[in-house]
């Protein structure tokens, strides 16, 4: 009768099992620090490819976005361009006035009505044009053909390519005092009306302007949210017995409130900048009275009244409260339990 033989181990055989330091090998025995341990330089060489990629998008941001940041000198000079060619040495040699700007711009009735006509028009269109992208989205996720999917979202697209000259043109075509709705009023024995030069509609002929042309292109965010969506989850919904309405409640609108709390923090922190090149192009036909907002506010003082110090005055406050602004509503999101735009 044969007796299987078992393999023994090292141990079991007496013979000592080797370690990779008294083998002399040491790369066994060391370990890779934690990725959150890791130091500058450790990171810099494991991502410098991802780092020389972004180089250029950097110095074009410090370039553009953070060195005319040291203009804003000139709110706290009487700056005159005219003293040299060179806009540095005209800094340079410009006289400190302190706080004079700002306090001009505080008893400015027209910097305040600009103000109230900055936030009117952002309120408007926080309640009437912030929620129809998430609404198109909702829409069109629900549409089942692809087909069909792919050609309402073009159509919803095509309107954010055109220029605000066309839109506006398009709008005057329709609802100026000889356009279409005004034609067809009196063909049928009533006044025409002409929306497009009415101060008291003007906030909502902008927010059906920016609805028309940049609703569509709202949504791609959206969509991008509810694509990540798993569908077991709509199945598992479904077969615990709730319905379509019931499915979008408790499984589409969780999957998109990170978003939309995101897109509420950003646009609360843009409250006071509300389209520049869409109201200028119609401050003229309504009056500063009703067209007037802090931008075109800034462009008229600085750009058309050679008054620089007293446009950069009003812009760095704009910008300051809209730091506030962020910063603010960013609080009130994580008091709901969102992130955000970062972490606590």
């Amino acid at each position: 009768m044969s007796h299987s033989t078992v393999p023994r181990t090292s141990a079991e055989a007496g013979t000592p099992e080797k370690t990779p330091a008294a083998s002399g090998d040491t790369t066994g025995a060391r370990e890779k620090p934690p990725a959150g341990n890791l130091s500058l330089r450790h990171r810099f060489r494991r991502d410098r490819v991802l780092v020389l990629m972004t180089l250029p998008t950097v110095l074009l941001v410090l370039v553009f976005n953070y060195l005319p940041i040291l203009g804003n000198v000139v709110a706290f000079q009487d700056y005159d361009p005219y003293i040299s060619d060179n806009g540095i040495i005209s800094m340079l040699h410009s006289p400190f006035v302190g706080m004079e700007n700002f306090q001009r711009i505080f008893e400015d009735s027209d910097f305040w009505n600009a103000v109230e006509n900055t936030l009117v028009l952002f309120f408007v269109q926080l309640v009437l044009f912030f929620p129809i992208p998430i609404l198109l989205a909702l829409l069109i996720n629900s549409v089942v053909r692809p087909r069909v999917r792919a050609v309402a979202q073009a159509v919803l697209y095509l309107p954010h390519f055109f220029s605000w000259v066309l839109v506006i043109a398009v709008f005057q075509q329709m609802f100026g005092g000889a356009g279409m709705l005004s034609q067809l009023l009196r063909e049928n024995g009533y006044d025409g009306i002409d929306i497009m030069t009415n101060p008291g509609t003007f906030p909502f002929l902008l927010t059906a302007e920016s609805v028309w042309k940049d609703a569509g292109w709202g949504i791609i965010v959206f969509l991008a949210a509810l694509a990540s969506v798993s569908p077991d989850q709509y199945e598992a919904a479904a077969m615990d017995g709730a319905g379509r309405w019931r499915r979008m409640w408790h499984v589409t609108l969780p999957a998109l409130r990170p978003v939309i709390a995101l897109l509420l923090v950003l646009r609360v922190g843009d409250a006071l900048t509300v389209g520049f090149e869409q109201i200028l192009l119609q401050r003229d036909a309504v009056g500063p009275g009703a067209g007037e907002v802090l931008d075109t506010f800034v462009w008229w003082n600085g750009v058309r009244n050679q008054d620089f110090s007293y446009a950069a005055a009003a812009g760095l406050i704009k910008g300051v409260v809209s730091i506030g602004l962020v910063l603010a509503a960013n609080k009130v999101a994580h008091l709901m339990g969102e992130q955000g735009v970062y972490k606590k």
